[in-house]
């Protein structure tokens, strides 16, 4: 099969397999303060680091909502883990509310203080990376329109991790239960890793040999 992007339906195709193929995805579960420092907090499956050092990550937003124009108005965000214990309520965060209504109070969530950005972030959150803003942009398509979509790029100040999700010196997937996007309503949980060398590390690797 082939159609041109945007023609999944000419393609007799109900649903845009795009995500679900780019997928999984991690969730950026983000937080912000608006001028009058009225907390927000939205899931956004476009995001993921893109840098890292310094650490910077980014994220997108299909029109510039309540999250975005936060970030790009202060200059701040964090990005809070989404796991599975905490999926309720990272998908409660999604709703459509009035502007001014806290996500958080919505969604049952506790805030705790970042320590050097502003927005608070998600108490139960296993791991949240405090960001400030060093890019932002309205997207275009190639004949130069604009799409309505815009990229935050930020790059990480600080990062909180909770110490049950550090084993051996590293952040433990398995036991934080992250979760990711998958395409239309659906979603992962990391339930399982395997570990393998890059022929760049150290000279010795070879195929099939595990990272000891």
């Amino acid at each position: 099969m082939f159609y041109e992007a945007g023609q999944h339906r000419a393609a007799g195709l109900p649903h845009d397999p795009l995500k679900a193929i780019v997928a999984p995805r991690p969730i950026g579960w983000i937080s912000t303060l608006d001028r009058d420092g009225r907390a927000n907090l939205a899931p956004y499956s476009f995001f993921n680091m893109i840098q890292t050092s310094p650490a910077i990550c980014a994220f997108g937003s299909d029109g510039l909502k309540h999250t975005a124009a936060n970030a790009v108005a202060t200059g701040e965000f964090v990005m809070n883990l989404a796991t599975r214990p905490l999926f309720d309520a990272m998908n409660a965060s999604s709703a459509a509310l009035p502007d001014g209504d806290s996500e958080f109070e919505h969604a049952g969530l506790e805030r705790a203080p970042c320590r050097l950005v502003k927005p608070p972030r998600v108490a139960a959150s296993p791991a949240s990376l405090e960001c400030r803003v060093i890019h932002a942009m309205e997207l275009h398509d190639i004949e130069g329109r604009p799409t309505g979509g815009h990229l935050v790029v930020g790059q990480v100040v600080g990062v909180h991790i909770a110490e049950w999700a550090l084993k051996d010196g590293r952040f433990d997937m398995l036991a934080a239960r992250t979760i990711a996007r998958c395409g239309y309503r659906d979603y992962t949980e990391v339930t399982a890793l395997f570990s393998a060398l890059r022929p760049t590390d150290g000279g010795s690797w070879q195929p099939g040999q595990k990272d000891l």
